[in-house]
């Protein structure tokens, strides 16, 4: 007998722990009613509020549609050529800076140090090449520049 009761009190605290399992179940699933159990009315805030994020998105799209169209014009390639414009000074301190879209339409900024000056100089670069005639230099850091 004493074999029975064991197993029957085994099977009432597995029935317990089913149940206690099913019933948190159950009491998470109850909390996403409304407390006053209108279902209809949250449904229809929950469509209400859809439609203000649908409207958002709407005037959101043509602003995304402008920038993609702008970003091949944005001037993202960067190319950085250093050398000893004037052979007197050592450090390679003179540079010429390239940027440019990626059509290759931008500026190159050269600055020339030398030991008793310094010069800077811009040009427009259109379709990778000088507006004007660039150095050797410029026209390397346009190509690195395009080049990345």
């Amino acid at each position: 007998m004493t074999e029975a009761a064991i197993a029957l009190a085994i099977l009432a605290i597995a029935a317990t722990v089913v149940l206690a399992v099913q019933l948190r179940s159950l009491t998470r699933r109850m909390a996403a009613v409304p407390k006053d159990g209108d279902v209809v009315a949250l449904l229809g805030e929950i469509d209400t509020d859809l439609a203000a994020v649908e409207q958002a998105l709407a005037g959101i799209s043509p602003r995304v549609a402008l920038v993609e169209n702008q970003i091949p014009l944005a001037l993202s390639h960067v190319g950085v050529v250093t050398y000893d414009a004037f052979g007197n000074i050592a450090g390679q301190m003179s540079r010429s800076i390239a940027v440019v879209d990626q059509h290759g339409d931008g500026v190159v900024i050269s600055v020339l140090v030398g030991r008793n000056e310094t010069l800077f100089f811009a040009k427009q670069v259109v379709s990778s090449r000088g507006a004007e005639e660039l150095s050797p230099e410029e026209q390397q850091a346009v190509e690195k520049a395009l080049a990345r």
